[in-house]
């Protein structure tokens, strides 16, 4: 989906980040693969936040963020 990021969330806990995404309504958890990849992933929402632009999520069917393309 198309979307803005509203807000972001991390913790200093292993695996564990999410992203309020406008268009979705509500918070998405990125999923929680392999720790350099959530940290990444985290990265790329950060980026589209600050620029204020539109990026590409993508979500699988337990609705957690697998991909950002900005």
């Amino acid at each position: 989906m198309n979307t803005t990021i509203g807000r972001l969330y991390s913790t200093p806990h292993s695996n564990n980040a999410w992203a309020w995404l406008t268009s979705g309504g509500g918070w998405r958890k990125v999923k929680p693969i392999a720790t350099d990849g959530v940290t990444n992933t985290f990265v790329a929402l950060a980026a589209a936040r600050q620029s204020g632009i539109t990026a590409f999520v993508s979500v699988d069917g337990a609705n957690e963020i697998v991909a950002v393309y900005v």
